[in-house]
């Protein structure tokens, strides 16, 4: 960086939908990108979360990131390299979208350390995704069947852990609620204007609230 940014757009990824929906992984960029802005005395003007696995490289919410970031002439902010992607080509492309981007984990590499680390990156998902698949063919081979009960027993448990984590998120949420209420504020559309005020996140970890939004989690 050639200059101290004022202005930063982030760019959030995370790689399912369930991720996207439950706000794990979300929330965790979330914070870092926001802690990262205020080290710096730098101001957040958008935030664009998108739903995609790294390996792709057509995305449009990165898109309009780019686009909002070179309109405010803002930096581009992620929270970890490898959010944005595990692509040489992929980070050499975005290099030459003439916008200035940051990662909070390497605020000071070079763009030949980036180009570096998106390698590395790289080298690593292929080797992941190479002994995964050695792994299922020599189970297969030995007859074994795939799904064993144990993996099934340790998806129902982190399912659980994830529906507690939402649950515990939602119930504090609800209780701000219940306290905007007794402030005298009573319809759906105010008390989604008052979580916003107060910088309340919706369960997804948007900040922009909808009154059906407060509905479900008042009905719930």
């Amino acid at each position: 960086m050639t200059k101290k940014p004022t202005a930063f757009v982030a760019y959030l990824r995370v790689s399912t939908v369930r991720q996207g929906e439950s706000g794990l992984g979300l929330q965790a960029q979330r914070a870092a990108v926001e802690a990262f802005a205020r080290q710096h005395g730098a101001t957040i003007v958008a935030s664009f979360v998108e739903v995609e696995t790294g390996k792709r490289a057509d995305r449009p919410e990165l898109a309009k990131a780019l686009c909002a970031a070179r309109k405010a002439k803002a930096t581009l902010l992620i929270a970890k390299l490898d959010r944005l992607a595990r692509n040489v080509a992929f980070i050499a492309n975005l290099m030459d979208a003439d916008v200035e981007f940051l990662a909070c984990d390497q605020p000071f590499a070079s763009r030949l350390t980036l180009h570096i680390l998106a390698a590395v990156a790289e080298d690593e998902a292929r080797r992941i995704s190479e002994r995964t698949k050695a792994a299922l063919q020599a189970a297969k081979a030995r007859g074994r069947k795939l799904g064993s009960p144990i993996a099934a027993e340790t998806v129902a448990k982190a399912r659980a852990a994830r529906s507690a984590y939402a649950a515990k998120a939602n119930a504090t949420t609800v209780a701000v609620i219940r306290d905007v209420q007794k402030s005298g504020v009573t319809s759906l559309a105010g008390i989604a204007r008052t979580l916003e005020a107060r910088g309340v996140r919706t369960p997804a970890g948007h900040s922009q609230w909808q009154p059906v939004q407060v509905s479900r989690l008042l009905a719930a």
